[in-house]
């Protein structure tokens, strides 16, 4: 019976998943090239450790490897329910909070290598982390999308780590009551926004003003397939401060608090890394805390020892 070793914490409610020991062995080279080996040749990997039944849809996992970039101390592929994601920046925090849990760094800045890039993250004394993340930029502004059922959407197309559609005008209360209601809309926007020129495009960002003082706004955030954030996306956050440093909006340095649908909060700046090309380089700072620790257990007779995969 094969094992998996794991330690699980959570990320403003945002639960990641860390392989510690068991993992595939994905070889050496670029983590790019890792990441698409991971995803061609041991994808059943991937859902039998996030899917259920010994996970959910709202898992994202993290495998450990080793750095190939110069001057980073440990690499990272990240993965959810139906596939790989290029960062994830509430599991890079998450990352932070077990591997100091397991006394394996200390308060300090790590250099990690990830698909998409090297990013740095430091973990303050109190516990909370800063993540310095892959630059952002936004691609397009203000696309107009004809969204079946909701007519003309309008939003931007920016990168974080991973590609948002970020939408302010959508009518829809940002509330834990209006979740069917808000998964069906993004669902429909990003089937939109695939299909009318944005086919990279794998998550949509809702905004809204907050009902609490001090924070900036309230968002919503579907990832792929159809689990929403819990916290308020370390990429999604990068994403929304490169459209704000674009239009102008938040000056460089100053701290954006970014609340997720269920009352957890980021707090992101920025530092313009190519103002000509428009690309910023984004922090983001939030807290995890750990869950569980726990070994998974795979037995070949079990016709679901792979996963379950329900997602379209």
């Amino acid at each position: 019976m094969k094992s998996i070793r794991v330690l699980d914490s959570h990320t403003g409610g945002e639960p990641t998943r860390l392989v510690l020991d068991g993992g595939p062995d994905l070889g050496t080279g670029p983590l790019a090239e890792r990441a698409a080996r991971f995803r061609t040749h041991f994808d059943a990997y991937r859902s039998a450790i996030v899917n259920e039944p010994r996970g959910s849809d709202t898992i994202v996992g993290a495998l450990l490897v080793p750095p190939d970039r110069a001057g980073c101390t440990l690499g990272v592929i990240f993965f959810n329910n139906v596939g790989l994601l290029g960062m994830c920046g509430h599991g890079t925090i998450g990352l932070m909070a077990s591997l100091a849990h397991l006394g394996r760094i200390q308060p300090g800045r790590v250099a990690i290598d990830t698909p998409v890039g090297a990013v740095s993250a430091e973990l303050h004394p109190d516990g909370a982390v800063s993540v310095d993340n892959v630059a952002a930029y936004r691609q397009a502004r203000g696309v107009a999308i004809d969204v079946p059922g909701h007519g003309t959407v309008r939003g931007d197309v920016a990168w974080g780590g991973n590609w948002f559609f970020l939408v302010e005008e959508h009518g829809l209360p940002l509330e834990l009551a209006a979740l069917e209601a808000l998964t069906d809309f993004t669902w429909r926007v990003r089937q939109a926004v695939n299909t009318q020129g944005y086919p990279a495009v794998d998550h949509v960002e809702l905004f809204a003003p907050s009902p609490r003082a001090g924070i900036a706004c309230r968002n919503f955030v579907l990832c792929p397939g159809k689990a929403y954030d819990r916290s308020p996306c370390g990429t999604g956050t990068s994403a929304k401060l490169a459209c704000l440093a674009a239009d102008g909006k938040l000056a460089e340095g100053a701290a954006w608090v970014q609340e997720s649908i269920i009352g957890s909060t980021f707090t992101g700046r920025y530092r313009w890394h190519d103002r000509t090309k428009g690309e910023i380089a984004p922090t983001v700072t939030g807290t995890a805390h750990v869950m569980a620790e726990a070994t998974l257990l795979f037995d070949a007779r079990d016709p679901f020892c792979w996963g379950i995969r329900t997602q379209p």
